[in-house]
């Protein structure tokens, strides 16, 4: 692997920051971000790349590498969880497996939104239409995960599953609702209020990379206390967590491959792949699932996965697919 990809990476602010948080935790800082904050920088960045999605959906239109990847990324969202509970059935209950297997399954937007960056700082083109991907990759794990339970599970003690309260929480949960409806919302006011995007600019995009590097400095405190948590998980979940974002970013990479993506487009879909949800399936599954043990999938996605993906598994993702596929120009 490259090194200076690494090194760009590990110097970015944004990542930088995320080290600080987990330093904070380990020096036993009493360093805290005031909880209504996190939420609202989450939901700032979800509308920002929603809109900046939405226009750039609507510039380019519903070609046929939009649609072919978009129905992809369904395909993966679907098939990563199914194969990710054959794997961890072989050690868990059905209901910790299909838990955890309903996180990896879905997508971190933060995970995404990191990615992007990078790909910004190195001037890698990428294009719009991912944040439909993005959008559409939240919610079947949820409902795979769900459906696995039904039917797995023993009927003594199974799960009584209200299904009203599951389709809401997976489509109509706070990040899937405001990632839609901005990407709506941008393409709309593209085609018909050019001059009302060109205002939202400096909210979207001039305050974009300050309210993630803030985030990202939480998240590196909620990581760092997650860790703690890992003697508890076991060695088999552990080695999932590590090993998994690298088996799906090469099946997402082989996509890639297929559909022919650019570099830009190649990366965020390995990182769509590889990533795991630790907001929208864990809400869920608490609510649904009460069997399953939330230091399991709250501290494999979270305190692994996520720093994984954020540290080294980016810039290792983006030195895999330059081997497959060349830079925009390229011969």
């Amino acid at each position: 692997m490259d090194s200076s990809l690494v090194l760009q990476n590990l110097l970015s602010p944004p990542v930088l920051f995320f080290g600080l948080g987990l330093l904070s935790v380990v020096l036993r800082s009493d360093l805290e971000i005031p909880a209504p904050l996190p939420k609202l920088f989450s939901l700032y960045l979800l509308l920002a790349i929603g809109l900046k999605g939405g226009m750039e959906l609507q510039q380019s239109g519903l070609d046929r590498l939009v649609v072919l990847t978009v129905t992809a990324a369904l395909a993966m969202a679907l098939l990563v969880p199914i194969t990710s509970f054959l794997v961890l059935r072989t050690r868990f209950d059905t209901y910790n497996a299909a838990a955890v297997s309903a996180a990896y399954g879905s997508i971190s937007a933060v995970t995404f939104i990191t990615a992007e960056t990078f790909l910004g700082a190195l001037g890698v083109p990428f294009d719009g239409f991912m944040v439909a991907a993005l959008a559409l990759m939240e919610s079947p794990a949820i409902i795979i995960g769900l459906l696995l339970v039904r039917l797995m599970a023993p009927r003594e003690g199974g799960s009584d599953l209200g299904w009203s309260g599951v389709m809401h929480e997976a489509f109509l949960n706070s990040s899937v609702l405001v990632l839609v409806g901005s990407l709506a919302i941008g393409a709309l006011s593209a085609a018909f209020s050019p001059a009302g995007m060109a205002r939202m600019e400096p909210f979207s995009e001039q305050l974009f990379y300050g309210a993630l590097s803030f985030f990202l400095l939480d998240m590196g405190i909620v990581a760092g206390q997650r860790l703690r948590e890992l003697r508890e998980t076991g060695g088999f979940l552990i080695a999932f967590a590590l090993l998994a974002p690298l088996l799906h970013a090469a099946a997402g990479l082989a996509v890639a491959v297929v559909l022919r993506l650019p570099q830009g487009d190649a990366l965020l879909f390995m990182v769509l792949c590889a990533s795991a949800s630790y907001i929208a399936v864990p809400a869920a599954m608490r609510m649904t699932v009460p069997q399953a043990n939330p230091s399991l999938y709250i501290t494999s996605s979270l305190g692994l996965t996520f720093p994984f993906n954020i540290v080294v598994g980016i810039p290792l993702y983006m030195a895999a697919l330059q081997r497959f596929i060349p830079a925009a120009g390229s011969p």
